[in-house]
């Protein structure tokens, strides 16, 4: 017997608007049948194929320190670099740069409610970085 994983659980203090961030960012929808309202408490995006979900949900407390567990995300289109300025722009910050001169490493950012997560290199990088 085995588990696998439903949905992953962000918790927040506005879950529309942390999970219409997230939704750009990863290029992720509500369920149209069940669209995701503001003063809604708890908010679920999918992954175009439904086969990935994050539930965006209130809770009382605010973010005090470092996330136990984040996303590790790689670009789908271009580079880590051109990922990051689109992050950044979009509201992201930067928060830690472990990026070396050989291409390794990667870009820890926050959401706008204090999330961490990482930027790797792109699959196109890796297997240009193993020629």
């Amino acid at each position: 017997m085995t588990a696998y994983i439903s949905h992953t659980t962000v918790d927040c203090a506005d879950a529309y608007t942390l999970s219409k961030w997230w939704e750009v960012v990863l290029g992720y929808s509500e369920d149209p049948d069940d669209p995701n309202l503001p003063g809604h408490e708890e908010c679920m995006i999918y992954s175009a194929d439904r086969s990935h979900r994050i539930l965006f949900i209130e809770v009382p407390d605010t973010k005090q320190v470092k996330n136990r567990i984040h996303f590790d995300l790689r670009p789908a289109d271009g580079t880590r670099d051109e990922e990051l300025a689109r992050l950044l722009a979009h509201g992201a910050k930067e928060l830690y740069d472990t990026r070396k001169p050989d291409g390794t490493g990667w870009v820890t950012l926050a959401d706008p409610a204090g999330n961490e997560f990482c930027i790797l290199r792109s699959e196109g990088e890796l297997a240009a970085a193993r020629q």
